[in-house]
């Protein structure tokens, strides 16, 4: 009889979460074309990049501006 007091009373369980929506094949089909998509204009970037994987093949100037009169 005296659990009650020395013990706390555990909390009820809270209740399950609803089930997730089910998605129509018109909403899958629309994320997989959105997803293609964005892969495409990704591989456009590649364009952009001016340099190779060996980066600047120039020489970088390293020469120093002199002041006037010097």
């Amino acid at each position: 009889m005296m659990g009650g007091l020395i013990s706390p009373k555990k909390p009820k369980a809270p209740p399950p979460p609803p089930p997730p929506p089910e998605k129509d094949d018109s909403e899958v089909q629309a994320a997989a074309a959105a997803e293609r998509e964005r892969q495409r204009k990704a591989r456009g970037r590649a364009s952009t990049i001016l340099t190779g994987g060996d980066g600047l093949t120039t020489t970088a100037r390293t020469a120093r501006k002199q002041l006037l009169g010097e």
